[in-house]
């Protein structure tokens, strides 16, 4: 079957980029954001450690529904459509947390706005493929490095700004760029007509392989959602202000950007991607034993151990799971399996946290956690070997 056709008209280079750095900028900021400001959003609703964790579960889990959907969520809305509906959504799920701002409320807008990050995560991908196939690579690099850097952004200015503008307003401020990205995407691709078409290859549900690589990608993407939720607020528990722990969670982001750069850049001079995997996820590893054993004293290096592995490990996944598959229509379907399944697996690990704080008052316990499924990952590592496929 064809897949989704546009007119041959393309956009301005130079717009369509800023489009999807900007649309990139706008997928974490709704989850970024809140580590930060958890103690004083705690104080001023009442949520528990568990809900608190769902501000971070809920959207993970819905990037991971709308991502095995993806096949059909291009065929239904199309792709251009899509994106801007997406967009438009955290638009509307950062607005709402101003007058929305009780525990109820902040957990329906974080599911508002999972739903519309997992609409443009899906989504955009397939646009940048079909337009841009020879420049993919730079394209999606761009993208993801608008990820990192509004996760980065939003995580450093969440306690200096909730102080000046107060909480609720912050959250909802966030709405502002989120519509100039919708502005921006309209005016790049806007005018592109599509017509819908059938579906591609079913999801692999039959591999073990491919179960395997969720499961891997799930477990160390669950490293990046546990850091995201739980960071700020275990060192504001250590005695560091928000504004610090703020700013550590962006430097680590900047690191993880960096990485994630490096790792694409040398990638190619590693057919065995296994001593790049065991090196990444022993970095994680002791980034995890950092924040164990002396929290305080090994800050830093926890931050950039934790970034370089956490960083490399999201591509490092994607391309593994890539390598097992030569079929386009086949490389695309393996990818939303990973992804799908991955994120919803990786979903679970901030509420876990939450309740390990809400009985045990301390993360260390969430840290531990997570150091057992790296172990866990270092294992299944060592069965990547070259020219494995799906079976």
């Amino acid at each position: 079957m064809s897949s989704t056709r546009y007119t041959p008209q393309p956009p301005s280079t130079a717009i369509l980029v800023a489009a999807i750095i900007l649309l990139g900028l706008n997928l974490r900021p709704i989850l970024a954001a809140i580590g930060p400001l958890l103690g004083v959003i705690q104080a001023s609703t009442g949520i528990s450690s568990a809900d608190a964790g769902l501000l971070t579960t809920v959207p993970v889990f819905a990037m991971g529904v709308c991502a095995l959907a993806g096949a059909q969520l291009q065929r239904r809305l199309g792709v251009v459509r899509g994106v801007g509906l997406g967009i438009a959504i955290i638009a509307l799920a950062c607005a709402l947390r101003w007058p929305l701002h009780g525990s109820a409320g902040l957990i329906a807008t974080a599911a508002l706005g999972g739903l519309g990050i997992a609409l443009v995560q899906a989504l955009l991908p397939a646009f940048i493929k079909r337009h841009f196939p020879e420049r993919a690579g730079q394209l999606m690099g761009f993208y993801t490095t608008g990820i990192m850097g509004g996760a980065a952004l939003a995580a450093a200015s969440a306690s200096p700004l909730g102080q000046t503008l107060g909480w609720q307003v912050l959250l909802a401020l966030w709405a502002l760029p989120a519509l100039a990205a919708l502005l921006l995407w309209r005016r790049a691709a806007g005018r592109r007509h599509e017509v819908q078409a059938g579906a591609g290859a079913s999801l692999p549900v039959g591999s073990g392989r491919a179960w395997l690589l969720m499961l891997f990608f799930g477990i160390g993407t669950g490293a990046y959602t546990l850091v995201l939720a739980w960071l700020p607020p275990f060192y504001t528990e250590l005695g560091w202000s928000a504004s610090h722990s703020g700013l550590l969670l962006g430097a680590l982001t900047l690191v993880e950007v960096l990485a994630g750069l490096v790792v694409s850049s040398i990638i190619n001079r590693f057919t065995d991607r296994r001593p790049l995997l065991l090196a990444v996820l022993l970095s994680v590893l002791l980034g995890l034993a950092c924040l164990i054993v002396a929290p305080t004293l090994l800050a830093i290096p926890a931050v950039i151990l934790l970034g370089c592995g956490i960083g490399a490990l999201f591509p490092l996944s994607l391309i593994v799971s890539m390598d097992h598959v030569t079929e386009p229509a086949g490389a695309g379907a393996l990818l939303g399996f990973v992804q799908g399944g991955g994120y919803i697996v990786a979903s679970g690990m901030p509420f876990i946290a939450g309740l390990i704080r809400q009985h045990s008052a301390s993360l260390a316990q969430a840290w531990m956690v997570m150091a057992g499924g790296v172990v866990l990952l270092l294992l299944i590592a060592l069965r990547f070997a070259p020219g494995g496929r799906l079976r």
